[in-house]
């Protein structure tokens, strides 16, 4: 299987997965009647917000465990209104450009803010720098997504979605935590330049992250680059001519 044949049976699974959720929790949707969706939108911040401070706070004892655990459920919370806002606007005829621009942005806000404070923590990983690598390799990667959508007018979901990413961050803070609680409190060393760390499930997410940021921005890269060019040969751009007399 290629990695385009691969790309596309996620996304079809991925879609699959969206109607299914949309099916279970429309029932809510239609309880929120005709609420503002930037609601769910914003209300999603402070909630990922907190969800950052407890990793970062969390000591390594049964107190930070539990915090880890509840870190997990708060990203997932965060990501349920992040898929609710959306639907609620759908189904209501509220979708608007504003919205749509509102919920990008805090997406990206909160991707960034999570790898950081994982990486930062310092009971479970301790490098800052780590984090800021990651996140910067996550937001390029989904920089190419919404740049391909700018030019080309359609967006591009290729390489290692948000989706991906967030379901690994929940898993791995709920791992963690889980392992601590039944007595796992020792790992081995990281390989290599990061020998000096801890091979836990949070080192792994943070790594995971960057290198999936990084692969993500060549996929839309080069896939982008085919769609344009064929683009560029269909639709031309007007050409502005100068006088060289002038």
């Amino acid at each position: 299987m290629t990695l385009h044949s691969f790309d596309i049976t996620i996304e079809m699974a991925l879609e699959q997965l969206r109607k299914r959720w949309e099916a279970i929790a429309s029932p809510l949707v239609l309880s929120l009647g005709r609420t503002n969706p930037a609601i769910l939108t914003w209300l999603a911040l402070p909630v990922g917000i907190a969800a950052s401070l407890l990793v970062f706070t969390a000591p390594k004892s049964d107190a930070g465990a539990l915090m880890l655990i509840s870190s997990a459920l708060l990203i997932a919370f965060s990501m349920i209104l992040d898929g609710l806002d959306g639907q609620l606007a759908r189904q209501t005829g509220q979708v608007s450009r504003w919205g749509d621009y509102l919920d990008h942005s805090l997406d990206r806000l909160l991707d960034a803010m999570w790898v950081i404070a994982i990486a930062s923590s310092p009971a479970w990983v301790n490098d800052p720098a780590l984090g800021w690598a990651a996140a910067w390799f996550t937001l390029l990667g989904s920089y190419m997504g919404t740049q391909a959508q700018a030019v080309s007018g359609g967006r591009n979901y290729r390489g290692f979605s948000r989706a991906d990413r967030t379901i690994l961050t929940i898993a791995a803070l709920a791992l963690t935590g889980i392992f601590w609680m039944i007595g796992v409190e020792d790992f081995s060393s990281a390989p290599g330049p990061l020998n000096h760390l801890e091979l836990n499930p949070l080192l792994a997410v943070v790594l995971i992250s960057g290198l999936g940021g990084l692969y993500t921005f060549f996929m839309r890269f080069f896939q982008a680059r085919k769609e344009i060019i064929a683009l560029d040969k269909e639709q031309p751009l007007a050409q502005q001519h100068h006088d060289e007399s002038e």
